[in-house]
């Protein structure tokens, strides 16, 4: 068990490449990041960049043998990378929980709500049927599910599309977990429930003090929520700090291109948008140096040779790119 002044989570130089018959695909490329308790880090970058891929790493979930994931995971001085399948089950939904993307791809359309959220407390406490079935109302009533009785006996598809995310969130906080992975929690929700179940993970992460790592493509949602923003492109981090910081000073080309495709209130109304040109790189044939150079409007030959360093900004900002000056 580690001190309360160290990182809650360390990752270091972590890789998760699938091996096809054809090529490796290097979806996450060597990423380093630490999370300490209460924090709440956002993981930003285009669809195709490594961020669900990556959080899938971390939580142990990625098909094996297909995949070779590499590099040190530590949670609480305990390495994760390397456990046991029944190791990983006394982690798993304990310590580290994860809202996926799709509730009702995550949630079993086979089994009623209340057993999916019993078998959660129960798995990892040793209480009675009776005792997780009051706990897991309790959570649904907290997460605002009116009437959570009446809804423990539905099925998935029973519910809305809020309901069902409500639904994987409260199982995810039932074992009030050290470490919450959000893997775009919103992604498949109308604007209104978005800001609905956005404002009630903050709470409850408030409530509760744990440590969140927040996957979205949103950067509003990182502007208003997050304490440390890390910027993701093509499995690998290209700018990390204070959210503040990176928004006030973003340094990497990526990172200033990802600021000029949104809306924003700061910036005039007459001025457009500006999107990225080009598309992603295929993870499975990566060009030489810099992977953002074939769309990166101030790209030097250098840019093609090797890939950057990280530079230091200043305090916990750095990016890499040789264009940046420390």
């Amino acid at each position: 068990m580690s001190d309360a002044s160290s990182p809650l989570l360390r990752v270091t130089d972590l890789r998760a490449h699938f091996v096809t018959e054809d090529a490796v695909v290097r979806a996450v490329d060597g990423v380093s990041f630490e999370l300490r308790r209460g924090e709440v880090v956002g993981i930003v970058g285009e669809s195709g960049s490594g961020k669900s891929a990556m959080s899938l790493a971390l939580m142990g979930l990625l098909p094996q043998p297909e995949t070779q994931v590499s590099g040190e995971v530590m949670f609480e001085g305990r390495s994760l990378l390397g456990l046991s399948d029944a190791e990983w089950c006394t982690v798993r939904g304990k310590r580290i929980a994860m809202i996926f993307q799709d509730p009702m791809t995550s949630l079993n359309p086979y089994l009623t709500v209340e057993r999916q959220l019993t078998e959660v407390v129960e798995a990892h406490e040793n209480v009675s049927k009776s005792d997780a079935r009051a706990r897991s109302a309790a959570m649904l009533a907290r997460v605002g599910i009116a009437d959570p009785v009446m809804r423990m006996a539905c099925y998935p598809h029973e519910l809305s599309g809020g309901m069902r995310q409500r639904v994987v969130i409260a199982m995810a906080l039932l074992c009030k977990p050290d470490l919450l992975l959000a893997d775009e929690p919103t992604t498949a929700l109308d604007v209104t429930i978005q800001a609905q179940i956005l404002e009630l993970i903050a709470e409850l992460q408030r409530e509760m003090g744990s440590s969140v790592v927040l996957i979205t493509h949103d950067l509003g949602v990182v502007a208003s929520m997050t304490t440390t923003t890390v910027v993701m492109y093509a499995g690998r981090i290209v700018e990390s700090g204070r959210t503040a910081d990176v928004f006030a000073r973003p340094s990497h080309p990526y990172t200033r291109g990802l600021l000029r495709s949104i809306p924003r209130l700061d910036r005039p109304v007459d001025e457009a948008l500006t999107p990225i040109a080009g598309r992603p790189p295929d993870l499975s044939a990566l060009p030489t140096g810099c992977p953002f150079r074939p769309r990166c409007g101030v790209a030097v030959a250098r840019c093609g040779e090797a890939y950057p360093d990280r530079v230091s900004i200043g305090a916990d900002h750095v990016a890499s790119c040789w264009q940046v000056k420390s």
